[in-house]
């Protein structure tokens, strides 16, 4: 049971139940100001001792240096070549820190971390490396949980100082650092993955990259069945890994296979593991599935816990906008970059802002989305805070601001996979739309369609997955191809795991009975026009578009 303390007894039963050869024993002294640390390996199944090493340290300060040296004895006596021992034996205080008191913190850091997430560990992190400067580790954790509560820019610079350290650590933590390193950093996807690959191959019994691949990579390119792959994977290699679990939950959300998501859920529950992630994905079946009471238990379950309460607030703030409930849904994202703002998260509140202007914008609102815009942007200018606004703006016709952004975004992130393959021609294609060039916007899109079905965000929420198919789809009707539009637009329907409660997600059927009007398929422009004002009867009635749609559907009837 847990906390109950794992005694020699204990450690032996379960040594036998997982089926392992032996158990390390270990034990530490203080002999006046010195301390002897022992090692001892015994068998599973007889209880006797398989061998031993002890070492003594002249103080606190050098325990860490004698672990390791008992550490590499014992290896030697149990069997493991010298020429193993010898390449895979970086010292303990290079592979970490040579601070107990850092070592410490960075251990406490991951418990918290495995049992109420990345926000509540930040401050045991933080804490190692005041205490050590150079722990090459813990900024890679940082970096790790700075990006899943939504602040990319900081994670940035936390990882980018792991990778300057990564040479104090060792081998499994080089491909760790170096992974994140050039997903977070430089934002080259490809290099990342490969990075990856090679940290499975060479550490085969490592469960690590293969999450990562399957919750950080994978997903932001659309390769939802890897993602799936990989996460199984990973749970096989360690099932009390509660991420593991999470991200094959979401594996399967992406893939539409909500009760295959729910049964993982539930595998994870029987282990008695518990994720944040968890809650986030039974709201986004919950709205999939239309289950307002469970959705409404999903953001009561994160209330007063920062770092989760905003994620869930904005997840209901775009459910209302979903419906065009417009006025709620501002209200709702107020709280969202409050709740955010006070749990220190200054990017994911500005990302909160930037989100609720695009609606704004893209549901015809274009000065009350250009005012948010720039509230955003004052809030921050990460990667993500600055595309949505510039995708605000481009959807309010301000072409010289959108102009200046794509220049901006263009030169920061040069390597950056999303950017440069997603956000930009999606960026770029609205822009020529704006000019009446509806070619020059299907031509753009063509380097976007490897890319375009990724949850594509760095946030803890990938709000922005297929804008590259909604403008293709528009560019289409401006270029009155309706077939070609319709094809388009179909696809934003047939990801309900992706899309999600996005506002693209209920324009697209807007748009799909202009496709249709345009191909002269009048049942089809009927049921089109009449799927999405009944999705929207209880909106707002001012709603710019949603005016624009009753005009159009009256001029049919």
């Amino acid at each position: 049971p847990t906390g109950i303390r794992l005694t020699p007894t204990i450690a032996r039963e379960v040594c036998e139940r997982t089926g392992s050869a032996a158990v390390l024993d270990s034990s530490i002294a203080q002999i006046g100001s010195q301390y002897l640390l022992t090692l001892k390996a015994v068998s599973c199944l007889s209880g006797k001792s398989l061998a031993s090493a002890e070492a003594q340290a002249p103080d606190k300060n050098h325990v860490l240096d004698a672990l390791g040296s008992t550490a590499s004895e014992i290896r030697k006596k149990l069997g493991e070549s010298i020429s193993t021992v010898e390449k895979m034996d970086t010292p303990l205080e290079q592979a970490t820190t040579p601070s107990l008191e850092a070592l410490k913190a960075f251990t406490e850091g991951g418990k918290v971390l495995a049992g109420k997430g990345e926000a509540a560990s930040i401050p045991f992190y933080k804490h190692a490396v005041e205490l050590d400067p150079n722990f090459a580790l813990a900024y890679a954790y940082l970096g790790i949980a700075h990006t899943t509560i939504g602040e990319p820019d900081l994670a940035a610079s936390y990882t980018r100082k792991a990778y300057e350290l990564r040479e104090r650590t060792s081998g499994p933590e080089k491909y760790f650092i170096s992974s994140i390193y050039f997903k977070e950093v430089t934002g080259n996807l490809k290099t990342a993955e490969q990075s990856c690959q090679l940290w499975a191959q060479v550490y085969p019994r490592s469960e690590q990259p293969h999450f990562y691949l399957a919750g950080a990579i994978y997903p932001q390119t659309g390769q939802y069945e890897s993602v799936v792959e990989e996460a199984r994977e990973a749970v096989r290699l360690n099932p009390d890994a509660s991420i593991s679990y999470a991200f094959l939950m979401f594996g399967y959300i992406y893939l539409d296979r909500f009760d295959e998501a729910k049964a993982t859920y539930k595998q994870a529950l029987g282990r008695k593991l518990t994720n944040p992630f968890f809650h986030q994905g039974l709201y986004q079946i919950a709205f999939v599935e239309n289950d307002p009471a469970e959705m409404e238990r999903q953001v009561a379950w994160s209330a007063g816990k920062p770092g989760l309460e905003d994620i869930l607030l904005n997840l209901k703030a775009e459910s209302a906008a979903y419906s065009g409930r417009l006025r709620e849904a501002r209200e709702i994202s107020r709280q969202a970059a409050d709740s955010a703002e006070q749990a220190g998260e200054k990017e994911e509140a500005a990302s909160y802002i930037s989100r609720a202007a695009l609606r704004e914008a893209l549901f015809g609102n274009a000065e009350e989305a250009k005012r948010r815009a720039a509230l955003a942007l004052r809030g921050s200018t990460g990667r993500d805070v600055e595309y949505g606004v510039a995708l605000t703006l481009a959807y309010s016709g301000d072409n010289q601001r959108t102009s200046a952004l794509i220049a901006d975004l263009a030169a920061r992130f040069p390597e950056d996979t999303i950017v440069q393959f997603n956000y930009l021609p999606t960026l770029r294609a609205k822009f020529a739309l704006n000019r009446g060039k509806a070619s020059e916007a299907i031509e753009t899109l063509v380097i976007a369609a490897p890319y375009e079905l990724g949850a594509t965000t760095a946030s803890s929420y990938g709000w922005n997955a297929l804008y590259p198919v909604f403008v293709r789809g528009e560019a289409y009707l401006g270029a009155h191809k309706g077939k070609e539009a319709a094809a388009e637009l179909q696809k934003i329907l047939d990801h309900h795991g992706v899309v999600a409660n996005e506002p693209i997600g209920a324009l697209a059927r807007l748009s799909l009975a202009r496709a249709y009007a345009l191909q002269g398929d009048i049942p089809k422009t009927h049921a089109a026009y009449q799927d999405f004002l009944a999705l929207w009867k209880d909106s707002d009635p001012d709603i710019p578009v949603l005016k624009q749609a009753r005009t159009e559907y009256g001029r049919l009837r």
